[in-house]
């Protein structure tokens, strides 16, 4: 049940990304049924039916047919969309973890160091740590 239950919330994600709604998918058998139409009236191959709807050709098949306008607004994918985010980034000067104890912390050193008298070390850059 679980799965199930995965499978169809990720898929149901899937088609909003892509903007696909329901009601596409119930308004297929319109695009069937005037695509056969397309196919007997006109000739249209698949292809050109599309880009006829859908495509490049979409704006003279409209001025052209003026009597299939009702039929071509039943057609599915035929919605607009707008997407508009908006991010917000608060930078506070405040950390977010803020240590409120009132115990106080103590810090034991568990080395000691000697300073050795040797000339060895000098006064280079690569000296020994004199504290940590």
């Amino acid at each position: 049940m679980l799965r199930l239950f995965a499978i169809s919330l990720s898929s149901l994600i899937f088609m909003q990304s892509i903007n696909l709604h329901f009601n596409d998918l119930v308004e297929l058998d319109e695009l069937v049924g005037h695509y056969q139409f397309h196919s007997d009236e006109y000739g249209d191959n698949f292809l050109i039916f599309i880009s006829k709807h859908y495509g490049a050709q979409k704006t003279t098949h409209s001025q052209q047919h003026q009597e299939e306008q009702q039929e071509h607004e039943k057609l599915p994918f035929q919605h607009q969309t707008q997407c508009s985010q908006l991010l917000v980034f608060v930078e506070d000067h405040k950390p977010i973890l803020e240590s409120r104890s009132e115990i106080p912390v103590a810090h034991l050193d568990n080395f000691h160091y000697q300073m050795s008298y040797s000339t060895i070390w000098g006064d280079g850059p690569f000296q020994p740590p004199k504290q940590a």
